[in-house]
């Protein structure tokens, strides 16, 4: 535990950025990024579903609240079963408070042999793959309020690509013909000073070998190619879904959440080791605060 001051009094609010894990991609050439983690924050007007500021939180002098770190979404190791490996839930709960909770991002959808490769919905929807013939598996829904939709390719594409990932602040891109859909952008929080993207989306695999779809800002992961280009990991602590890889070689996973918490007050007490910056505390792993 780490002791930093005393009891304070008097009714304060804190401000909070809570992103989710993001969502691992998926494991075929023709397979659906990971969705972005969701993200909810008090701090930032932006555009979308996150229009509307979340409500800063009552502090109560001596209670304690709970924060727990997402996980990301783990490899997917198997081509030939759709992928489940959604980002793992973030949030910050205690006495007197509504559990404030973001939703961790949604898998991509493998594509090859399957006909029902569809994104897994999450805090941002999971790409679509896309089967040997070309059919359409659609992408997985986003959360109102913190995050976008995972897309699939163009019915009229040529070639197996997989759709991106959405992200916390737009949707996947589409797959067409030569390179798959490129990862939604996240959104940009200034909680601790400075301008930070979180829950970007992962791009979807392609089947050529002249492109490859990239990451949304925000830590998504760009997608591979069949020429070398390989799929890259969530970003660690911003909620980013994976790429997709090629068929038989797992998927990197998606990138782990975040929690920060900002009162104007110095805590009395925190466990889990977060980064402190004036009243700012950054939760990289799960812990607790008091004031």
């Amino acid at each position: 535990m780490q002791i930093l001051s005393g009891p304070h009094s008097g009714a304060v609010v804190a401000n909070y950025l809570v992103v989710a894990g993001g969502g691992g991609g998926a494991s075929s050439s023709s397979s659906g990024g990971g969705g972005g983690g969701g993200v909810r924050n008090t701090v930032d007007t932006v555009s979308g579903r996150n229009s509307s500021l979340e409500t800063p939180f009552l502090v109560t002098v001596g209670v304690t609240y709970t924060v727990v770190v997402g996980a990301g979404g783990a490899n997917s190791n198997n081509s030939n079963t759709n992928n489940t490996n959604v980002g793992s839930n973030s949030s910050i709960s205690g006495s007197g408070i509504t559990t404030i909770t973001s939703t961790g991002g949604g898998a991509g959808g493998n594509g090859g042999a399957l006909a029902n490769g569809i994104g897994t919905s999450g805090g941002s929807g999971g790409g679509g793959g896309t089967n040997w013939q070309k059919a359409l598996a659609a992408g997985g829904a986003g959360t109102a309020g913190e995050g976008f939709d995972g897309k699939s390719n163009n019915v009229a594409t040529t070639n197996n690509v997989g759709g991106g990932g959405g992200g916390a602040g737009a949707n996947g891109g589409v797959g067409d013909n030569t390179v798959g859909g490129a990862g939604g952008d996240g959104i940009i929080s200034t909680i601790t000073g400075s301008s930070v993207y979180y829950g970007g989306g992962g791009g979807g695999a392609t089947q050529g070998t002249s492109n490859f779809a990239a990451g949304g800002q925000g830590g998504g992961g760009n997608g591979c190619n069949f020429s070398g280009q390989d799929a890259g990991s969530g970003g660690t602590n911003t909620g980013g879904g994976s790429g997709s890889r090629v068929e038989g070689v797992g998927s990197p996973a998606g990138g782990s959440g975040v929690v920060i918490i900002d009162a104007g007050i110095a805590a009395a007490s925190t466990t889990g080791s977060p980064t402190v910056t004036g009243t700012v505390y950054k939760f990289t792993g799960s812990g607790s605060i008091t004031f």
